[in-house]
């Protein structure tokens, strides 16, 4: 994988810029807009080259069909003002567009063309289409990690016609991953949450042969304590999850890696309720685990404590109340300050966790952040995401 960094003779030279712009749309205006101001380091290295950039992305899942709401027009004009030069965008079909259409006044240096899922070619990773995609510049870089896990034409196909480079943003990611998998600093823990145990448990089966401690909160927490033989109430639980769970402590019993769950929780009769602190043996059937309980946090920031390496993806709770934050808001607070004292090298990952740091205003406070999720958990798991194996 070379890095566009790497490559002399940009001036003048089209690139075709994979990003990943999909941030939450509301009534066409963004609502956070961190993936954005993320890629901004590599468009304003491109624009220093003088290179003509071509931005493909996509937002929201519009399978293969126009859809008005969907479009990248707010996203181009954020850019527009964070860059503070014109980024036009192209809404003629795709297909009909061709490479002498573009950047024909001198003053174009940026161009996005519309929603790149507006085409199921895209998410068929059609060659042809591909091929089409290539035709339009003379470099490809990705500069979208976070759906290098897809198979999709503008990130795996787009490869075999263009000399193709890792964008700055990417090597940054692959860099932090590397860190918290290959390159270990022990002590070395992963604090994991989220509502399904079954869609993380090759990436928990995967760590714990490398990790020393393994936390689990969120909703995923709910199934263990279930497993334990206590009640959890109305909680948000996933069926048939016994097997994978007692497979989890039976490995991680015989790697030597410290399972941790919840020692006592946080209820509420509904997610607006009033928040009690129980022990796990005092669930009522009408209550709803929310969040992990200050014995718990404790015993959590004492592991933070003893670590060199922290990963974390998911929430402790229900953070979208406040009256349920808590449990999230100590575990980011005690990596900040392990962090801020050179103790620690920290990594955080997944949209739900990003919110929360976003939130508190602690995302430039860990080492890295990634806004990938999926593709985040599938390196995570050792698997090889077609995008990556593309620049390779």
């Amino acid at each position: 994988m070379i890095s566009i960094r790497e490559k002399a003779k940009l001036k003048d030279k089209k690139i075709l810029l994979r990003l990943d712009l999909n941030v939450p749309l509301e009534n066409g205006k963004i609502i956070d807009t961190t993936r954005i101001d993320k890629i901004l380091p590599t468009l304003k290295f491109l624009i220093k080259q003088n290179s003509k950039i071509i931005i493909l992305s996509h937002v929201g899942r519009p399978k293969g069909k126009f859809v008005n709401e969907l479009t990248l027009n707010p996203i181009c004009e954020d850019l527009s003002k964070k860059l503070s030069q014109n980024v036009k965008l192209i809404t003629k079909n795709i297909n009909n567009i061709n490479n002498k259409d573009l950047f024909k006044n001198n003053d174009e240096k940026i161009i996005m063309l519309e929603n790149i899922r507006f085409y199921l070619e895209e998410e068929n990773n059609d060659p042809e289409f591909a091929k089409h995609l290539a035709s339009l510049a003379d470099i490809y870089v990705n500069e979208a990690f976070s759906c290098s896990h897809r198979s999709h034409a503008s990130i795996h196909q787009i490869s075999n016609f263009l000399p193709s480079y890792s964008g700055l943003q990417l090597d940054l990611e692959v860099s932090a991953l590397k860190k918290i998998t290959s390159e270990i600093k022990r002590p070395i823990t992963c604090i994991i949450g989220g509502s399904k145990i079954s869609t993380k448990i090759n990436v928990i089966k995967n760590l714990i042969c490398k990790f020393d401690n393994i936390v689990i909160v969120g909703g995923m927490a709910n199934n263990v304590i279930k497993y334990m033989g206590y009640n959890i109430g109305k909680s948000l639980q996933e069926e048939n999850s016994d097997l994978i769970i007692k497979e989890i402590f039976s490995l991680s019993k015989k790697e030597n890696c410290k399972l941790v769950y919840p020692e006592d929780i946080v209820v509420g009769k509904d997610l607006n309720g009033t928040p009690q602190i129980k022990e796990l043996n005092e669930i009522s059937s009408d209550e709803i685990i929310l969040d992990i309980g200050p014995k718990t946090i404790n015993i959590i920031n004492n592991i933070i404590d003893e670590s060199n390496t922290i990963f974390w993806n998911g929430p402790a709770g229900y953070f979208e109340n406040p009256s349920f934050a808590n449990g999230s808001i100590k575990i980011a607070e005690n990596i900040i300050k392990n962090n801020k004292s050179n103790k620690i090298y920290s990594v955080a990952g997944g949209g739900d966790t990003v919110s929360l740091l976003n939130s508190l205003n602690a995302v430039d406070n860990f080492n890295f952040v990634s806004t990938a999720g999926g593709a985040f958990l599938e390196y995570l798991e050792g698997k090889e995401l077609p995008g990556i194996k593309a620049l390779n």
